[in-house]
């Protein structure tokens, strides 16, 4: 049998969704995490529950939201509450499992900046801000990151944190406010990333088929690790490639005005 043909990005939105489990409750972002959260609950874990900022919980869109704000989400939700309600009772209340988050810029340590590239004052890029993933990064039960690999990206000294990660790897219960695990796992289009449980520096665990160290050491901005028994990801399945191919060619119709 042939083997299949996918891309880097395939790999990286179909090993993120493999993250969540049947029946997480989920706060998912914008973007590449949602494209995630979405193929999980089309395929292996139809019971999870995705949580947008919004105030929109149980969303099951047909396509890819463009924002939180977009109808898709309301229309296809279980119900919708208000925004103080989301992050009062849901989030801080501790009854998120999962945050999953993007990142224009990683540290070692996960800490996530979405808000400036260059100096604060004045910019090279304005972003578009934290929203609410620092309240997320910090209550959820944990954090999940799926971000492209690069060194614009992963980088060795932050130009702004927005949202805690490790901060400077000491334990989370010495920090006010902390009550989740942070950041447990950051999936790439080349490899998976988990902080060290003693230092909670970031560690690759497995490269994507076909990935090597060298690779990645070229796109991070610092000596990355590398797990003692390191893992090889298992490649998507024909299933899994279909529905991600398919959730995207509706995005695409949908989002050109095509009925």
């Amino acid at each position: 049998m042939a083997s299949l043909e996918y891309t880097a990005d395939e790999m990286m939105t179909i090993a993120a969704s493999r993250a969540l489990w049947n029946g997480a409750v989920c706060f998912v972002g914008i973007g590449l995490p949602s494209a995630a959260a979405n193929l999980a609950r089309l395929t292996h874990a139809p019971d999870v529950v995705l949580i947008y900022e919004s105030g929109t919980i149980g969303a099951k869109p047909d396509v890819l939201p463009l924002s939180i704000g977009d109808g898709e989400l309301c229309e296809t939700a279980t119900t919708t509450v208000s925004v103080p309600e989301m992050f009062r009772y849901w989030l801080q209340g501790g009854r998120i499992d999962v945050g999953f988050l993007g990142t224009a810029q990683l540290d070692r340590y996960a800490n996530i900046n979405t808000t400036v590239i260059g100096d604060y004052a004045q910019p090279k890029v304005r972003l578009p801000g934290g929203g609410g993933a620092p309240e997320i990064a910090t209550s959820a039960k944990e954090i999940f990151i799926t971000v492209r690999h690069s060194r614009r990206v992963f980088v060795e000294k932050m130009d702004f944190i927005t949202s805690m990660g490790h901060g400077d790897g000491s334990p989370r219960d010495t920090r006010g406010g902390m009550v989740g695990r942070g950041p447990t796992r950051v999936i790439t289009d080349l490899c998976v990333l988990e902080p060290d449980p003693e230092t909670r520096e970031l560690v690759v665990t497995a490269l994507h088929p076909g990935t090597t160290r060298e690779q990645v050491q070229e796109q991070t901005g610092w000596p990355i690790r590398f797990a003692g028994q390191l893992a090889t990801t298992e490649p998507p399945t024909r299933d899994e490639l279909e529905v991600l191919r398919d959730l995207h060619a509706r995005t695409r119709k949908a989002h050109a005005g095509q009925s």
